[in-house]
């Protein structure tokens, strides 16, 4: 007779712990017990990774940072090759279009 593997899982839901087997395990159970398993191994590999105190977690804010609030937002129609020009500088162009009207305003004041 073949010799026959089953592997376990540990999943874990919160609070709750259960050990079974990958033949008895759905697929997303498994699949998330291998993720977790390599982003810890991955996260025990870094050196400059480190598990927050409750205090630092705390302090962590979500969505964009906060602006200086000396921005006020426009609505400006650009020539279509103009904006081409500055898209085309990929990420940021937005800002290089306020620097390039600061300069310009800085010229002719």
């Amino acid at each position: 007779m073949g010799e026959r593997r089953c592997g376990v899982a540990c999943v874990v839901r919160g609070d709750l712990q259960r050990v079974i087997s990958l033949r008895k395990a759905n697929q997303r159970e498994v699949r998330s017990y291998v993720e977790n398993a390599q982003i810890n191994l991955g996260i025990a590999a870094d050196p400059d990774a480190y598990e927050m105190s409750p205090a630092e977690f705390k302090q962590l804010r979500r969505g964009r940072p906060l602006v200086s609030g000396k921005k006020v937002q426009v609505t400006l129609r650009l020539d279509a090759d103009l904006l081409e020009k500055f898209q085309s500088t990929g990420a940021g162009w937005q800002t290089r279009v306020n620097d390039a009207l600061k300069s310009w305003s800085k010229q002719h004041a």
